[in-house]
């Protein structure tokens, strides 16, 4: 038996957005909805389930691409246990090549986000947003980690690159809302071992190693060096340029914190210790949330396999 065919997340309405953000079986999913729940930017997609036939998803892409006016989406994976194998996706595929893109992840027993594509060579500013307590009714901290042009959430979250700048606040009551005060953050400069050059190289490492090759675009061997010719050769320049997020991101700063605080309340998590989100500023002057992601929560409980997962792990 089929699920229901997939509809586009912001075509949901307040009864559906809750039913999806308590939804723990897919939590990328489910923090979506949250995030668009309460008006906060963030893509629109479609939720693709373990057992969707080869006609459900390919109606589902063509629905959302129409709704979107692209030819292209971006495929993300969600649910189940994250390993360190598992499909790191952000990847954006014409619309006709989505169907056997989808097809391996669903048989694994992962669910398929498909979201409006973006261009991840092009970001103006990424930020890293956590907020910790150590228990309810506790005052906690608000931290950013923020990355320049030509960086992605990606290099934070999966890359282990270094933040350029690091900004946070301490003694957050994040019961009451109070607007910060510019005197109280402490922010941090560039810590990263080697400087710029050594974040440079390891961010083009990783797109040569993950999302170059996932695209195939690269024909050589999958190295920091092809990478970077690869970008130039296209004119993705803003990696190779200045990289100072500070001042772009303490101007959001007082925003984010805002939206943060909101989201404390939104989860569904009322026991939470540690939150995080992430935020970016495309280069055309968009901005999106990604996820936000529940420290005590993070990993759910993995989907049944489909039959024919079963039959090739026998």
């Amino acid at each position: 038996m089929t699920t229901t065919l997939p509809r586009p997340l912001h075509s949901l309405g307040h009864q559906e957005l809750d039913r999806a953000a308590r939804d723990r079986r897919w939590p990328k999913w489910a923090t979506m909805a949250v995030l668009h729940s309460v008006g906060l930017p963030t893509l629109n997609a479609t939720l693709l389930r373990p057992g969707q036939t080869p006609t459900e998803i390919r109606t589902a892409a063509r629905v959302l691409a129409a709704a979107l006016d692209t030819d292209r989406l971006m495929i993300r994976s969600d649910g189940g246990f994250e390993r360190k194998q598992y499909y790191r996706g952000g990847n954006t595929f014409p619309v006709a090549d989505i169907a056997q893109r989808a097809a391996p992840l669903l048989d694994a027993g992962r669910a398929v986000i498909l979201a409006g594509p973006t261009n991840r060579f092009t970001n103006k500013l990424t930020v890293m947003v956590r907020m910790d307590r150590p228990g309810p009714g506790r005052p906690g901290t608000f931290t950013l980690e923020g990355l320049g042009p030509g960086y992605d959430v990606a290099d934070l979250t999966r890359g282990e690159l270094p933040p350029q700048v690091t900004a946070q606040l301490n003694d957050v009551d994040w019961d009451t809302y109070g607007t910060p005060r510019w005197h109280e953050w402490t922010i941090t400069g560039d810590r990263c071992p080697g400087g710029e050059d050594a974040r440079r190289r390891r961010r083009l490492e990783r797109l040569a190693s993950q999302t170059l090759s996932d695209g195939g675009q690269l024909s050589g061997t999958p190295s920091a060096e092809n990478a970077e010719a690869w970008l130039r050769g296209r004119g993705f320049l803003h990696l190779f340029g200045p990289q100072s997020p500070q001042p772009a991101m303490m101007r959001r700063a007082g925003r984010l914190f805002e939206d943060s605080f909101v989201l404390t309340r939104a989860q569904p998590n009322r026991n939470w210790r540690c939150l995080g989100t992430a935020f970016s500023v495309f280069a055309d002057a968009r901005t999106v949330y990604w996820d936000l992601v529940d420290g005590e929560r993070k990993y759910a409980a993995a989907a049944a396999p489909t039959r024919r997962a079963k039959g090739a792990a026998a």
